[in-house]
């Protein structure tokens, strides 16, 4: 059986994917877990989905990403990893849907407009 890939984004990152059956092995663009997210609060976040489905240690990873910044990565591989789960048991559907990970955030950083030095800062008005 050839492996699936499963996507998951937030803001300009990308992450694919591929769950199997394993030991709970996470590999991140050919680094250990710990390496590709050295805070905390990443590495939490993408271990949410399996304790939210109490899946923990029962599926190996293998996940690569690009684009943004870490925050944006480790939620990216949370969608991916959570959209993974559902195809294997469609059971964790309710689980996963209740905490808000299958939601694709779509939150993006808006563009800079002419006339002014950011998105939404003006220039120093001045009357004379």
């Amino acid at each position: 059986m050839a492996d699936q890939i499963y996507v998951g984004r937030r803001k300009t990152s990308v992450a694919r994917v591929i769950l199997r059956s394993g030991n709970g092995t996470i590999t991140v663009n050919g680094k250990e877990f710990e390496h590709a997210f050295p805070e905390q609060l990443s590495r939490e976040d993408i271990l949410n989905p399996f304790k939210a489905t109490e899946t923990m240690g029962q599926y190996d990873v293998w996940v690569h990403v690009n684009g943004g910044g870490t925050t944006g990565q480790a939620q990216a591989v949370r969608l991916g990893i959570s959209r993974a789960l559902i195809t294997l048991n469609p059971e964790f559907r309710p689980a996963l849907k209740a905490e808000g990970f299958l939601t694709r955030d779509p939150r993006m950083v808006e563009r800079k407009k002419y006339g002014q030095p950011k998105a939404r800062k003006r220039f120093q008005f001045s009357k004379r």
